[in-house]
């Protein structure tokens, strides 16, 4: 059996993209077809399509949208890699920026002047995010020029906007209502503030993980040597925050953990930032991540708050391990809109050779079931 797909980079992910229709003619469960195409179980994912870390082991599916308000829907998949499993959890904002470009690059959307339009729907957390593709004399550059932190090489440049995105997983921007709580782990009580927008996020202060606020360089290392705690944070949110009901039934995309503190000494950024993405240190940040902290840091008493204080921005500057990404929060026409820049581009058209076994072990399960 053969899948058509794409292989696409979006900010500092890489995804793969399938149409909603070519993954129905499988008739297979994508619960079951997603790990297999990507190779897990498997920490390296060698017969598979993954790329054996949490941010290249991720899958785009879409369609164009029935919808007149909206030209394209799409559902993010976090594969797992040592487990067989599937995240739906949560949307991915780097994946996000690849939507836009597949819909000009294959004819769903028609180029309109020297920037395109395209209002594009997460199915995962119903999420309306406007893409904005430069297309310079109304066409995608032949060679694309635009950089961002984070990646070597140039890519097209997409605009992300999130619109209204506070509460799209719990319906609430602080689901517990509260700015700020305390969480009992390990024997010891963490002040932390749970935030949901564009993806939920429990923040962490780094001093209160023994880390050294004016040396951002060195946090990878001592947080690696307390994921445990971290895990344990990050699933007691999971139940404040009401998206599992136990610690042990946490998923693992949801929620989010970012660790925070006041940059010292530097005038290029306003807060210093480290994010875990399944479990282990994001090399960059994830962007849904971003719209949280944005949002989080407007809003008093929150840990992000508290360092950002009550001079209003809008735009947020976030160190990275990959550098500074910039937020911007504005109204506009009623809505709250938080928007990034991203860069994607196409990297392979791709036939994937699916196994027979599979196809014949899980005949007349339609593959649409899981989203």
């Amino acid at each position: 059996m053969n899948i058509q797909a794409e292989w696409m980079r979006g900010g500092t992910s890489k995804c793969w993209v399938f149409e909603t229709d070519h993954l129905d003619l499988t008739r297979i469960s994508l619960d079951e077809l997603l790990p297999r195409l990507f190779g897990s179980p498997d920490q390296r994912q060698i017969d598979g399509v993954g790329g054996a870390t949490s941010t290249t082991s991720k899958a785009v599916i879409l369609h164009q949208s029935a919808d007149p308000d909206v030209d394209v829907e799409f559902t993010f998949a976090q594969v797992g890699i040592e487990e067989a499993t599937v995240d739906w959890g949560s949307n991915c904002g780097n994946c996000s920026a690849v939507v836009g470009l597949y819909a000009i690059e294959n004819g769903w959307v028609a180029p309109q002047g020297d920037v395109t339009q395209i209002i594009t729907r997460n199915t995962n957390t119903k999420q309306i995010i406007v893409q904005l593709v430069d297309t310079p004399e109304g066409a995608l550059p032949i060679v694309p020029q635009a950089h961002m932190p984070g990646v070597a090489s140039a890519g097209y440049k997409v605009g992300l906007g999130f619109k209204d995105p506070a509460g799209m997983t719990t319906g609430s921007l602080l689901p517990t209502g509260n700015a700020a709580d305390s969480l009992s782990v390990d024997g010891r009580n963490w002040t932390v503030s749970m935030v949901d927008a564009g993806a939920p996020v429990v923040v962490i202060r780094a001093e209160d993980l023994g880390l050294d606020a004016g040396r951002y360089g060195t946090w990878t290392g001592d947080v690696e040597r307390q994921l445990d705690t971290l895990e344990k944070i990050r699933r007691e949110a999971a139940v404040r925050m009401g998206l599992a009901p136990t610690t042990a039934q946490a998923a693992r995309a949801i929620p989010k953990v970012a660790i925070a503190a006041a940059p010292a000494d530097d005038l290029e950024s306003d807060i210093n930032v480290m994010m875990l993405s399944m479990g282990k240190p994001h090399p960059a940040l994830a962007i849904t991540g971003s719209i949280a902290l944005s949002l989080g840091a407007r809003t008093p008493g929150t840990v992000l708050h508290s360092i950002t204080g009550e001079i209003p921005r809008a735009a947020l500057r976030l160190r990275t391990p990959a550098g500074v990404i910039e937020t911007w929060s504005e109204k506009r026409d009623g809505s709250m809109l938080v928007s990034v820049d991203r860069t994607a581009r196409s990297i392979a058209s791709s036939i994937i050779h699916l196994p027979e076994t599979l196809g014949s072990a899980a005949e007349g399960t339609l593959a649409s079931a899981s989203y």
